[in-house]
């Protein structure tokens, strides 16, 4: 019988140990005890990234004991640059009867994540896929965004090219327009202020746009404005502190 893939949610960002033995655990503010229990019980991971899953790995044993130590725990890379063809030897432990993790960089796994095509292997096995409870940021950011959380979508990384990401953004607030739809969007974190300086110059001046940064993190910035409010705070230098921190853009054409 073959194993069952859990989808096990990681931290947004670093997350400290607590320096005062009496301090709750700060994975515990994030991650439910179930779910921490259920992936430090695992042996085998399927990861984005061996080293930060080993760092989060470290984190969850400091209060949960794991299966394994962790230089003794399995974890095999997944990431954009996988071959599809390499898929299948991923997903071997589990069609023999072990249970294994996918985990995420960041949030939860299969969500913006080359995850899914894993997930979607996993069922064409006939594995048992359990999603387990843990951050996500595009979530998080339209529940704190104040933009509508009945109709949304996520449009990924926009074009790096100034012109191709201002016709981008244009045709992204005419579908908001349109559709009454919030648009969702991230940056690499070094590009954060070109990002929000297009959306300002582009956007019309009654347009909404939330800036979320480093969502359930202590550092945490969540600002929803017009695009005409962002431009007159970009011009004044009040813009928000997010240089080389995760985001998440929203727009909602008013």
């Amino acid at each position: 019988m073959p194993g069952t893939l859990y989808l096990v949610p990681n931290t947004l960002g670093t997350t400290e140990l607590p320096t005062d033995v009496d301090a709750s655990h700060p994975l515990d503010a994030i991650i439910p005890r179930e779910v921490q229990a259920i992936a430090a019980g695992l042996d085998y991971f399927v990861a984005e990234n061996a080293k930060t899953t080993r760092a989060f790995l470290k984190l969850l044993g400091s209060s949960t004991p794991l299966a394994q130590p962790i230089q003794e725990i399995r974890i095999a890379e997944l990431n954009v640059n996988t071959d599809a063809a390499a898929l299948p030897a991923l997903l071997a432990p589990l069609l023999a009867g072990q249970d294994g993790g996918l985990i995420s960089e960041a949030g939860v796994p299969a969500v913006a994540d080359p995850g899914a095509n894993l997930v979607r292997l996993a069922h064409q096995h006939g594995i048992q896929v359990r999603p387990l409870v843990g951050p996500s940021s595009l979530l998080l950011a339209v529940m704190a965004s104040g933009l509508n959380g009945q109709s949304f979508a996520f449009n990924g990384y926009l074009p790096t090219d100034a012109e191709a990401r201002r016709k981008r953004i244009a045709q992204l607030e005419d579908r908001s327009r349109k559709e009454r739809q919030t648009q969702l969007m991230i940056e690499t974190p070094y590009r954060n202020g070109a990002m929000l300086e297009a959306l300002a110059q582009t956007c019309q001046a009654t347009t909404l746009i939330c800036v979320a940064t480093d969502l359930s993190l202590p550092s945490e910035s969540v600002r929803t404005l017009s695009a005409a409010q962002w431009k007159a705070a970009l011009a004044a230098k009040t813009g928000p502190d997010f240089h080389k921190k995760p985001t998440v853009f929203l727009l909602l054409a008013q």
